[in-house]
């Protein structure tokens, strides 16, 4: 049974390598260098301090040693102090490199005409590279084989290996389905309060297309037309939000990243503490926001991922290798995400298009008479109290005019 003074200094132990953990990675959100950052990455290291150590017959006042070293090693009655230090690490500082870029292109923004120059030579660079990617994906197949070879020869057990990525590609359907499935119509039924399933059974060709082809850029030409003749969502929305969508919103992609960060993190028995964990959500995020929408787009932003919590990125071949199970109920998540956006979107539109119409309706404009400031009114214009009525004629004026005559 541990005292609780114990136990309190076990979990101050935690929230202090959780701290370290969460600080390095806050740390290379800065990073000094961006040439650097390309290539390294900051992390917290931990030294120790030796003191009165016995080593065969000599005694050793104090010295610096890594920690790691202490940890088997035969001191003696030596006590041994540790503290972190911050070191270079080899790998991409993925998380600096990511928000250089965003509040570089809010910059660019904000110049107006004198940055268009430099986003279209960004947007030229993101376009070779792509035809670059496009070049290679052609003889992924033969490398995809050697990789996979390769992988199985170190592995001493290959039905581990196969068994664990059968595990993944549960996983990662398992996720889609709830996400695809449950999730999603359930913020569309909250939203709207109109049956989910019914909106989808509209979209089933478009739906059935995604599976068939795994890019949701080939999808979106049918997506346009069924969402507006099946579903009818406006024209306005929908080819302002579909198109939008085929390149942002891909919730199915960011699902099965995060899986593969951790299967990957398993396969190489690499335990997550809770600011990886937090790292991969994060990174996953918002590498799944540029990824292609094309076959395999997803797996390459992985990497990123990877980079970021450190972990090799040779294992990625594995991913690929079965990648064309799993980019089909991913493309299906992706496109239903955009779909049911711009019906939530539709429905909003046309609830306050009524409630404007129902303002409207309620408004009368009556005109009051001025009577107080006769002198100020126009005398075009002629109140009820002062409409002209001609009175009966008296007696005396019938009589004179009988006289006249």
């Amino acid at each position: 049974m541990h005292s609780p003074c114990t136990l309190a200094s076990v979990s101050l132990w935690k929230c202090v390598r959780c701290g370290c953990s969460t600080g390095f990675r806050i740390r290379n959100l800065f990073p000094s260098n961006l040439i650097a950052a390309a290539f390294r990455s900051y992390a917290t290291d931990y030294k120790a301090i030796v003191r009165n150590a016995t080593i065969g017959n000599v005694t050793i006042e104090k010295y610096v040693t890594d920690y790691k070293a202490t940890i088997n090693a035969d001191l003696g009655n030596a006590t041994v102090e540790k503290f972190p230090v911050g070191t270079e690490t080899e790998g991409m500082n993925i998380l600096g490199l990511v928000l250089f870029a965003l509040v570089l292109g809010v910059a660019l923004k904000k110049l107006g005409p004198e940055g268009e120059e430099l986003i279209r030579f960004f947007n030229s660079f993101n376009e070779a590279t792509m035809v670059l990617v496009s070049w290679i994906m052609w003889y992924i197949p033969l490398g995809i084989m050697f990789l996979v070879g390769s992988k199985i020869v170190e592995m001493d057990d290959i039905i581990l290996l196969v068994t664990s990525l059968g595990k993944y590609i549960f996983a990662s359907i398992l996720g889609h389905i709830i996400h695809g499935g449950i999730i999603l119509p359930l913020i569309y039924f909250a939203v709207t309060r109109k049956n989910p399933f019914t909106f989808l059974l509209g979209l089933i060709t478009p739906l059935t297309t995604a599976f068939a082809t795994c890019s949701s850029s080939a999808t979106l030409p049918s997506m346009i037309k069924c969402i507006e003749d099946n579903n009818g969502v406006d024209k306005r929305i929908s080819r302002f939000i579909l198109p939008i969508g085929a390149t942002v919103n891909m919730d199915g992609a960011a699902i099965f990243q995060c899986i593969a960060a951790v299967f990957i993190a398993q396969l190489n028995n690499y335990k997550l503490n809770i600011g990886q964990i937090f790292t991969i959500l994060v990174t996953a995020t918002a590498s799944s926001v540029g990824a292609a929408g094309i076959p395999a787009g997803g797996v390459l932003t992985i990497a990123i991922i990877l980079e970021a919590i450190g972990l090799p990125t040779n294992d990625i071949s594995l991913i690929l290798a079965v990648d064309w199970i799993v980019d089909r109920t991913t493309t299906v998540v992706n496109v239903e995400g955009d779909a049911f956006g711009a019906g939530i979107l539709h429905y909003l539109n046309e609830k306050a298009t009524k409630e404007k119409e129902a303002e409207l309706s309620e408004v009368h404009v009556e005109a009051v008479p001025n009577t107080k400031a006769e002198g100020e009114t126009s005398p075009l214009v002629t109140h009820k109290s002062q409409a002209v009525t001609t009175p009966p004629p008296s007696t005396q004026e019938l009589e004179s005019k009988e006289s006249v005559l």
